[in-house]
């Protein structure tokens, strides 16, 4: 029996559009932080060393849970697969400058404590490169020479992607990454980026923040200098459309107006 998730619109993408190739939608917003800048510094003086990554991580992850829920799932076998969770994948730097992710399950469950607890020690382990994110699968592929390595990440990602079959002993699994991927490329310098829906991940969008600038915005009908930042994203749109990307948005805009929304949990 069908339930509103497969509906005719989704049966329809899930069978015209590939993924990643012709499914990618292209966005990106600028938002004024400057509040945020000002909560975030209140926190870290009080002993709470958040960052803006920590804000958007757990907005975004309320505001699947909240207002756009219908983002909150995956296509399997032209099905649409209702998630219970919202799990973030969160792209991090490990030993020698090379990136990697970490998983954060039920973020929108979390304090900002928390969240910075749980994030922290994810990253230390990554580090030292015992970090359990994909570790068994990432290490086979490494091990193997040129072609098969190829040729089973090609097995792999058909397994998984394509036939829903999880795969234990890898750690992987057609929702091996979770909701979605955010990435801080303002890390790295870059204002504005957008990031490829990986072919191994069943992602319905790939969040990148930029660095923050000092710009030119309209307040109160005066032109002032405010702290700015531009939130991309890459969507998968097969599971997400405009309306429900809005009321993403919409509810990012809240937050970073009152962002002491997110001091209490839901």
């Amino acid at each position: 029996m069908d339930t509103p998730l497969n509906n005719d619109w989704r049966k329809l993408t899930a069978v015209l559009y590939r993924k990643p190739l012709d499914s990618k939608i292209l966005g990106s917003v600028d938002f004024d932080v400057t509040e945020v800048e000002d909560f975030v510094n209140k926190h870290r003086r009080d002993g709470l060393k958040i960052t803006l990554t920590h804000v958007f991580l757990l907005a975004l992850a309320r505001g699947v849970k909240q207002a756009a829920p219908e983002i909150n799932c995956y296509v399997r076998r032209g099905k649409i697969i209702q998630r219970h969770s919202v799990d973030v994948s969160l792209s991090v730097l490990a030993n020698g400058g090379q990136m990697t992710s970490i998983k954060i399950p039920n973020a929108e469950n979390l304090s900002l404590s928390e969240l910075l607890t749980f994030i922290n020690s994810e990253i230390l382990s990554a580090r030292k490169g015992q970090g359990k994110h994909l570790k068994h699968a990432k290490n086979m592929l490494l091990q193997l020479p040129w072609p098969f390595r190829q040729w089973t990440a090609n097995l792999v990602r058909c397994l998984t992607i394509d036939l829903g079959v999880s795969i234990p002993f890898l750690g992987v699994s057609p929702d091996s990454f979770g909701t979605f991927m955010l990435s801080n490329l303002g890390s790295i310098g870059l204002d504005v980026g957008y990031a490829a829906l990986a072919p191994f991940s069943n992602v319905a969008m790939v969040v990148t923040q930029g660095r923050v600038t000092n710009k030119p915005m309209v307040v109160n009908g005066q032109v002032l200098p405010r702290r700015a930042i531009t939130i991309s994203a890459a969507l998968d749109h097969r599971v997400v459309d405009a309306a429900q990307i809005g009321r993403l948005f919409n509810f990012l805009r809240r937050v970073v107006k009152n962002p002491e929304m997110l001091e209490k949990k839901p």
